[in-house]
C-alpha cells in the first residue's frame, strides 16, 4: 500500500513537470523498468532513488512524501 502511494506521487510530479518515463529515467539514472515498478507500486523507492527524483523535479523529499 505504501509503495503504491509513493508511486502515484512520483508519477504525478513527473507528469506535472512534463517528463516521459523514458526521459525521466535517464535524468535520474535508473532504468525505465525500475521507474515503472516504483510508479506501479511494485517496488518501494529507497533513499537514493528519492533523492535523485526530488533533485531532478526540483522539489523536496517532504513535498514528494505521501500524506498519511
Amino acid at each position: 500500500m505504501e509503495a503504491e502511494k509513493w508511486g502515484r506521487r512520483i508519477r504525478s510530479f513527473r507528469k506535472l513537470k512534463g517528463y516521459t518515463q523514458v526521459d525521466f529515467a535517464k535524468h535520474i539514472g535508473y532504468s525505465v523498468s525500475i521507474l515503472g515498478e516504483v510508479e506501479r507500486g511494485a517496488r518501494l523507492p529507497d533513499q537514493t532513488f528519492l533523492t535523485r527524483v526530488s533533485t531532478v523535479l526540483d522539489i523536496s523529499i517532504e513535498e514528494l512524501t505521501p500524506e498519511e
